[in-house]
């Protein structure tokens, strides 16, 4: 298994160019596949462990995936067919639940391994199960699969989802593109992911309205055609670079990013402390003084991401002050606190509270990652930290950080990776 070996306490400077969104090209990959004529061609598409896995799914199902230019994608799904996610393959990450969704509305059946990923939660795909069933499936869990199987096409319903569900709001718009008749998401989640995802099904033919909102009407049609979309960028891992500007007390520029994808966090960057900067496309952070000490809600977006917290707490437990940082979207989040403790950082974790002291240093210890955000966040602690810190399990940050230590290194952190 790879490590990465950080010696701690280099001020950031420089730039750095952000990929395309993990979250908008899983499902986007996946949707391709609804396109029974034509090829699709994305643009920006990031190349993580995960996604990578989902292009053999989808060549093990019958689509011709091909990479071309480094960040181009090719998906030509016309001979989809099979309708047997490899268990292998489709266990591994949380991104296969789209598979159902995909091969219920093209094919009317599925069988697709329950899925895995990073497991920081009950993350339920009951809400998913429920959406298929209002739409006309029969679903069922046997040999640790799940199945589903519609006679005919799926039936358009109105549909309440819990928890404003990211996955089952965009499972839905997929299942849904297809189905007959109109397919209406109630509390339906926000996020400019979810918005890139209905741009590109109406790219494709589809008809889907009022992404971006709690409110989602998808009219089904009888077909979809491939297109050409270009990804949006990773607010997630922008945000992730920023923090490790200022954790490092440096001077860091993300390009390639939306800025107001990230304005929550960067209002609460600027009540730590941090100068910020922004145009169009870049967000320039300065931090030239010691972080200071904020409380921290996550929320469905607009609100501060969930998928942002553990960066943000490694930064606040080298802050001044005491800080308070709540997790309202995911249960038992908070695994990763256990090695920022053995760095030195003072967190006290009440259910799904964390109350962090902020101390003057860290100092580098081994640690290991247990998921993707949870392991960059001790990344960036290390960054900060004393001496040097090894960070093991690296493969759960590269499914969601192309090249993490090579972006670092060109900031100007003396990082390495061995193998």
């Amino acid at each position: 298994m790879a490590r990465l070996v950080i010696e701690g306490q280099h001020s950031l400077a420089g730039e750095v160019s952000i990929e395309g969104s993990k979250n908008s090209a899983l499902p986007i990959i996946t949707a391709a596949a609804l396109a029974s004529e034509g090829v699709s061609i994305l643009e920006n598409v990031p190349r993580y462990t995960d996604i990578l896995d989902l292009c053999e799914i989808l060549r093990q199902l019958g689509a011709t995936v091909t990479w071309h230019h480094n960040t181009q994608l090719r998906i030509d799904a016309s001979q989809l067919q099979g309708h047997v996610a490899p268990y292998e393959l489709a266990s591994k990450l949380r991104g296969s639940t789209y598979v159902i969704g995909l091969l219920l509305a093209r094919l009317g059946k599925a069988d697709v391994a329950f899925p895995g990923g990073c497991q920081i939660g009950s993350r339920p795909v009951n809400f998913h199960v429920r959406g298929f069933e209002a739409l006309g499936a029969t679903m069922g869990l046997e040999h640790g699969s799940i199945l589903g199987q519609v006679d005919g096409p799926l039936k358009g319903a109105r549909i309440y989802i819990e928890r404003a569900s990211f996955g089952t709001t965009i499972n839905l718009m997929i299942a849904g593109s297809l189905a007959e008749g109109v397919t209406t998401l109630e509390n339906a989640a926000m996020e400019p992911e979810v918005v890139d995802m209905a741009n590109f099904l109406n790219a494709m033919g589809g008809r889907v309205r009022g992404a971006g909102t709690n409110l989602i009407r998808i009219e089904g049609v009888p077909a979809l055609h491939g297109t050409h979309h270009e990804i949006i960028p990773d607010r997630l891992e922008a945000g992730t670079y920023l923090m490790a500007g200022a954790i490092t007390g440096g001077v860091v520029t993300v390009t390639n990013v939306i800025p107001e994808h990230l304005r929550t966090v960067l209002l609460k960057l600027e009540q730590a402390g941090a100068e910020i900067e922004e145009d169009m496309d870049w967000i320039r952070l300065t931090m030239s003084r010691r972080p200071v000490s904020v409380d921290v809600e996550t929320l469905p977006y607009p609100g501060f991401p969930t998928d942002l917290h553990p960066q943000m707490v490694a930064l606040l437990s080298m802050a001044d002050g005491v800080a308070v940082v709540e997790e309202t979207v995911f249960e038992n989040r908070f695994g990763y606190t256990h090695d920022l403790v053995r760095l030195g950082a003072n967190i006290k974790v009440e259910r799904e509270t964390a109350i962090v002291r902020g101390v003057e240093v860290l100092t580098g210890a081994p640690v290991e990652a247990q998921d993707i955000r949870g392991g960059a966040a001790l990344v960036l602690a290390a960054l900060g930290a004393l001496g040097t810190t090894i960070v093991d399990k690296v493969e759960y940050i590269d499914r969601g950080y192309h090249g993490i230590e090579r972006k670092l290194a060109q900031l100007g952190a003396a990082i390495h990776r061995e193998l």
